[in-house]
């Protein structure tokens, strides 16, 4: 069995406390994107395959979400393009068959429905942030692995 030192808990322990630090940033940014900053255009059009509030929403989590990369590991410019175009990508289909779910079975918030909908669409979310920090983390991990000792 191998015994932990002190400097590998500490590195574990930055580790994790970076890793809540980076959901908890992209928690709040979501809260702020979905609720606060979305316009009632936005709102409306998430619905609408193509139309700009959809776009428009989807590119405001986008933007909000890229300093969360100042807090990481450095992944390099393509990747993180990449991890964000997936994220517009992602965000804007949860949002967007979300919607189309919620019109097609005529819910609205007065059914239970709509609020399992709902919840199901910020679980969507919160997953999606958990798969980019992971990715980002798994595409910086050979820069974070020391080299190993040559003899």
């Amino acid at each position: 069995m191998t015994s932990l030192t002190t400097g590998d808990v500490n590195a574990a322990l930055d580790g994790a406390r970076l890793a809540l630090a980076a959901i908890a940033y992209l928690l709040v940014k979501h809260c702020a994107a979905d609720f606060l900053l979305q316009t009632e255009n936005q709102r409306r059009g998430k619905g609408i395959y193509g139309a700009i509030g959809g776009i428009t929403h989807s590119a405001t989590h986008v933007v909000l979400t890229a300093p969360v990369f100042l807090m990481l590991p450095p992944v390099g410019a393509g990747a993180i393009a990449a991890l964000l175009a997936a994220e517009f990508v992602v965000h804007y289909h949860i949002d967007w068959s979300k919607d189309q779910i919620l019109r097609r079975q005529g819910w609205t918030t007065r059914d239970t429905a709509f609020w399992w909908a709902l919840g199901i669409d910020q679980l969507a979310h919160g997953l999606t942030y958990v798969a980019l920090l992971w990715q980002a983390v798994a595409l910086a991990a050979p820069a974070l692995i020391p080299a190993p000792l040559t003899q």
